[in-house]
């Protein structure tokens, strides 16, 4: 009777030993059942889609976490039927600025995840915790932090140092110095109409975000940024605003006229092909154009060039608004331990290494670089010469537009700010009109703000 109870103990206690042994602390699994399974949905942009590919297989073999990755150039159409049924994926990588709006409307409903919580996790197979991978400043502002609570909702993703691209190449064959003041930009401006060639463009309206940020930082600083972001009463009275909307009011008559026809999602790239042509000098865009417009014509000699946003006067500030993309996680996404570990690892070593060898579907190198510490030392040609105009004098601009709650008859910030842009160039909209709609929309938007 001993023999036989020993033997029982002694076969449960073989079997606990077997189900303790299948546990791991990297396997992203706590017992022997099948792994968990997560959905990442990840926007296809000029990184291409392999990229994400590598790194989801990365993370399994460092996890044991199996993903079904759904990955699209237009991810909002593909995955917002599922979400209007209830259905979400555990992380999406979607930033805000999108025409469709989709992250805005997450954020403006409350429906994302707190990833505070992650800032203190440690990357998974390394050993420093994610808020010592991730540079100063990225998860201190509106774009990860929209509700000023000090928590952090969306996680800060690849960054681009934004500002004013132009072909390097024709301002050296006509002797011509780039602006450093927007008094001297408008002498330029003179100059290049006598020769049939427009001052400004831009892909669409909504690349005038970054442009309007960095223009708020150079005429106010960090002070008139917040105010007017956050919609304070009065601040669009303020000489300060009406700097910035006389800077744009002139800026739309020395726009290439054809730009509000082609600025959308399906022509813009015919607005970023007039400066590859000469037709126009300048644009406002990020350091992904140069994969994006990689096998676009264009004249001879062109050479990729890029600029801070001129200051108001001289000796005066000049700001370059940095741009990055956001990942997060839906309320109601079905795994959100797991949706945590893996936006941890996308701070990792390895999937910064594979988003900075990033390839579009041409195969043109188009590197992701992430806000982590020390990426940025490793790139090369025209990236190199992007990513340092912090250290030539141009200072960094962030932050964004508070959310609201979205009202009957209230536009997005895009509808009241950046859109009305495209009458400003058709000469359909006054400065006084747009103006005045501003003001009317940002004290509803004030009445409705959020956080």
């Amino acid at each position: 009777m001993k023999k036989a109870l020993s033997f029982v103990l002694a076969a449960v206690m073989a079997l606990s030993l077997v189900a303790c042994g299948s546990k791991g602390g990297d396997t992203g699994t706590t017992d022997s059942k099948d792994p968990v399974t997560i959905q990442v949905a990840a926007l296809e942009s000029a990184y291409g889609a392999d990229v994400w590919k590598e790194v989801t297989d990365a993370f399994t073999a460092q996890t044991g976490i199996k993903v079904d990755l759904i990955c699209d150039k237009n991810l909002e159409d593909v995955i917002g039927a599922s979400m209007q049924g209830g259905e979400y994926p555990d992380v999406v990588h979607l930033a805000t600025g999108r025409e469709a709006g989709l992250t805005e409307q997450f954020i403006k409903d409350k429906n994302l995840t707190d990833l505070t919580d992650v800032l203190s996790m440690t990357v998974p197979g390394e050993s420093k915790k994610v808020s010592e991978k991730i540079a100063g400043g990225f998860t201190e502002t509106s774009l990860t932090n929209p509700y000023g609570d000090g928590k952090t909702y969306l996680s800060p993703m690849f960054y681009s140092p934004c500002g004013l691209f132009y072909n390097a190449g024709l301002f050296e064959e006509k002797g011509w110095t780039v602006p450093t003041t927007w008094d001297e930009m408008w002498e330029l401006g003179d100059k290049a109409k006598a020769e049939g060639i427009a001052l400004f463009t831009y892909p669409t309206t909504g690349y005038f975000d970054a442009f309007l940020y960095a223009l708020m930082y150079s005429v106010g600083g960090a002070e008139f940024f917040d105010k007017a972001t956050h919609y304070t009463d009065g601040v669009w009275d303020t000489p300060e605003a009406k700097t910035c909307f006389d800077i744009i009011a002139k800026l739309a008559t020395y726009t290439n006229s054809i730009t509000p026809a082609q600025a959308n999602d399906n022509d813009f790239t015919q607005n970023q092909q007039l400066v590859l042509d000469n037709k126009a000098l300048f644009m406002p865009n990020g350091t992904w154009i140069v994969g994006e417009m990689a096998d676009a014509p264009r004249a001879d000699g062109f050479k990729w060039g890029m600029t801070a946003l001129p200051a108001v006067e001289k000796g005066g500030d000049s700001y370059s608004y940095t741009w990055f993309e956001q990942a997060w996680v839906p309320s109601g996404a079905a795994h959100v331990d797991e949706a945590k570990q893996f936006v941890a690892f996308l701070y990792s070593d390895k999937a910064c290494e594979i988003f900075a060898n990033a390839k579009n579907a041409e195969g043109q190198a188009t590197p992701a670089v992430q806000p982590v510490l020390g990426v940025s030392k490793d790139l090369t040609g025209d990236n190199q010469m992007f990513y340092s105009i912090y250290d030539n004098g141009a200072k960094a601009a962030m932050g964004n537009f508070a959310s609201y709650t979205a009202v009957a008859g209230l536009g997005t910030v895009r509808e009241v700010f950046l859109d009305p842009v495209n009458s400003l160039v058709n000469g359909t909209l006054t400065e006084d009109q747009w103006i005045a709609n501003i003001k009317t929309a940002s004290a509803q938007m004030l009445a409705n703000i959020q956080g």
